[in-house]
């Protein structure tokens, strides 16, 4: 009999902090991705233009921040959807559940490349991701040993490359991009390597997915902005952002060939380029009904008109969908569809 007494008065208790939630919000939340928070911006604008709801609130934490933000339990306090670069891992999936959301719906909104861009002012030069590895680990394979990277210039990697001081500046370690990068950039370049395929596994991991921390890697935060105005300020430097935010800034930055494909619309939606990833956005199903408009939302959010083909986010760099893919995301974002949990 205690047992139900308690379990009566937790769901009391979570059925007000909902009606709390109802009485003191009347605007959608969302937080997260960088890289999403401007095709997100894009929907907000459109949502809000109409009558029925206000447009939301809409904050750019990165994709690790905004897990936190959405994980961290329900009621007005709390996110009610979150933008990611790349899927929710199996551990912020835990953490949602200890903390009471337990119904999420994932929403696959396109795809995005990954650019390593330039300034318009220099030439682009091809990299493999073998170099891009060696320009970036905090340790790499050198006469088949694994040593602390002794690589100061582009040409000590590769004598056919510039003569000029490697200098990246990319994401920290909350974006989803820089996860996204580690993944298909450092662990793939890291291949290449006999020596370091050969380390046991936890060696290897630490090996492949950690970057250099003596100045020619420098972590600029957040701020994609940032990054174009240093790239403007030294033409030898180079950056790591989203494709979307290389196609708004066209005037100013270019993105370098990585084995031998440029990163443009066609080639990261053709599956050519190779530092391409999809993008999401998570919805805490427990707030539909209670946080208003939440469920339209995402209705415009997964419409043709948004995510489709010709739709207003593709004009934003947004690569779309094939049409069959959508269909199935637009009825997993009507039905708000729970997910299950995540492989890793």
């Amino acid at each position: 009999m205690k047992k139900l007494a308690i379990a009566a008065l937790m769901a009391t208790a979570a059925a007000v902090s909902m009606a709390g939630a109802a009485q003191a919000r009347e605007q959608i939340r969302i937080v997260g991705s960088s890289t999403v928070f401007p095709f997100t911006a894009t929907v907000v604008e459109r949502f809000g233009q109409g009558a029925k709801f206000p447009a939301p609130i809409l904050e750019s934490t990165g994709t690790g921040g905004g897990m936190r933000l959405f994980c961290a339990g329900l009621g007005a306090e709390t996110a009610d959807i979150t933008g990611a670069s790349r899927q929710m891992k199996a551990s912020e999936y835990t953490t949602c559940r200890k903390n009471g959301v337990e119904s999420i719906t994932e929403v696959k909104i396109g795809y995005d490349g990954i650019a390593f861009a330039h300034s318009k002012d220099r030439p682009s030069f091809n990299l493999t991701k073998g170099q891009l590895f060696q320009a970036l680990a905090k340790e790499v394979e050198v006469n088949g040993q694994v040593v602390a990277n002794p690589y100061k210039m582009w040409s000590d990697i590769d004598a056919s490359l510039p003569k000029t001081k490697i200098e990246v500046l990319g994401p920290p370690p909350t974006s989803g991009t820089r996860d996204a990068w580690v993944e298909l950039v450092m662990q793939e370049g890291c291949k290449e390597f006999p020596a370091i395929k050969n380390l046991a596994k936890d060696r290897n991991d630490a090996v492949c997915k950690t970057m250099r921390e003596d100045g020619h890697f420098v972590e600029a935060g957040e701020n994609d902005n940032l990054i174009v105005q240093r790239l403007q300020a030294n033409k030898d430097s180079f950056g790591i952002f989203g494709y979307s935010f290389l196609e708004e800034n066209t005037d100013k930055v270019a993105g370098n060939t990585v084995g031998g494909v440029e990163p443009t619309y066609e080639n990261i939606a053709s599956g050519k380029y190779p530092i391409s990833r999809s993008l999401f956005i998570y919805v805490k199903n427990q707030h539909v009904g209670v946080i208003p408009g939440l469920k339209e939302f995402i209705a415009e959010y997964t419409s043709d008109r948004a995510m489709g083909e010709e739709g207003y986010l593709a004009d934003k760099g947004l690569v779309a969908l094939p049409k069959d893919e959508l269909a199935k995301v637009q009825a997993t974002g009507k039905a708000l569809t729970p997910m299950g949990t995540p492989a890793s």
